[in-house]
C-alpha cells in the first residue's frame, strides 16, 4: 500500500511546534537544574561545618584557623605542590588544611555552580571561606576575633562559611566585613545561584540558602567574579544597606582586643 510522505507545511509545522515545546520546557528544566546544584552546595556547607564543629570538640573547645596563610592552625591552605594543572595545586592546598581529615572528600570544598575554572585567571577549587570574626583575620587585623567556640553567644546567629568569589584568583584569606556600624564590605561574596542567592554556614551546624536583595550587592558579585579588585572595601548607596547589615550581625567580633 502507497504510503503519504509528509509535505514541507506539515514537516515546518512539526518543527515549530517542537520549537515552543522547548521553549516552555526549557526553563523548568533550568530551575530544576538550579534547584538540584542549590542543594548540592547546602548540603557540602552543611558537611564541612560539621567537620568544623568535630575539630572544635577535638581541640577543647578552639576552633581552626579560618586564615589560610596562617598554616599553623588553618582550615585550608593555598595552592601547593608542583603539579603543572593549578586546579590540582589548589586541591593539594585543601588537602593539606586542618579539616580535610575529617571531611576525607575534595568535591566538598566546591560549590557545584562556582564556575570560576572558565574564567581566565581564576584557577581556583575551594568555594567557600570561614568568617574572618572566627579565629580568622581578625586575629591580625584587630585581635578581636573569637578563639574558643564557648565564646559565640548565639551560634544561630554567627555564621561560620561564606560563598566568597576572591578576584585575584582562589579565595586567600578568610571572609572579612566592616563590623562596627561601617560603611563598607570588606570582601566581595560570591553569588552562583539564581542571580541573587548564596549559601552560608551557621555555628550551630545549620547551613541554607540567603536571598541578596540589594542590587549593589550582586553588582560587586558579579565585578569580583570577572577579576575587577576594585570590589574590595565597597561602600553601597545609603539606601542598598540590608545585604551589609545582615552580614555585619552575623560576623561577631570582641567589643575590644584579646588579652
Amino acid at each position: 500500500m502507497k504510503t503519504r510522505a509528509f509535505t514541507l507545511i506539515e514537516l515546518l509545522v512539526v518543527i515549530a511546534i517542537i520549537a515552543v515545546l522547548m521553549a516552555i520546557l526549557m526553563p523548568a528544566l533550568s530551575r530544576a537544574k538550579d534547584q538540584a546544584r542549590r542543594l548540592h552546595c547546602i548540603n557540602n556547607v552543611k558537611t564541612l561545618t560539621f567537620t568544623w564543629l568535630l575539630y572544635k570538640d577535638d581541640n577543647d573547645a578552639k576552633m581552626v584557623g579560618g586564615h589560610p596563610a596562617r598554616s599553623s592552625d588553618a582550615w585550608m591552605l593555598g595552592p601547593r605542590g608542583n603539579d603543572p594543572d593549578p586546579l590540582e595545586r589548589c586541591k593539594e592546598g585543601l588537602r593539606q588544611g586542618l579539616l580535610f581529615p575529617y571531611v576525607k572528600n575534595i568535591d566538598v570544598y566546591r560549590c557545584p555552580s562556582d564556575d570560576r575554572t572558565t574564567r581566565q585567571g581564576m584557577y581556583t577549587f575551594g568555594s567557600f571561606s570561614i568568617s574572618g570574626a572566627l579565629n580568622g583575620e581578625e586575629k591580625e587585623w584587630s585581635n578581636r576575633h573569637l578563639l574558643l567556640y564557648t565564646e559565640i553567644k548565639n551560634p544561630a546567629e554567627t555564621f561560620v562559611f561564606v560563598e566568597e568569589i576572591d578576584p585575584r584568583g582562589y579565595n586567600k584569606g578568610s571572609w572579612v566585613v566592616s563590623r562596627d556600624f561601617g560603611n563598607n564590605w570588606i570582601d566581595p561574596l560570591a553569588i552562583w545561584h539564581s542571580k541573587n542567592r548564596g549559601t552560608l554556614g551557621w555555628a550551630d551546624g545549620s547551613a541554607g540558602m540567603h536571598t541578596w536583595v540589594n542590587k549593589s550587592t550582586i553588582d560587586m558579585a558579579m565585578r569580583a567574579a570577572w577579576g575587577d579588585t576594585s570590589v574590595f572595601n565597597m561602600t553601597p548607596p545609603a539606601d542598598e544597606r540590608d545585604d551589609l547589615r545582615f552580614m555585619q550581625k552575623g560576623y561577631v567580633v570582641l567589643s575590644g582586643p584579646r588579652r
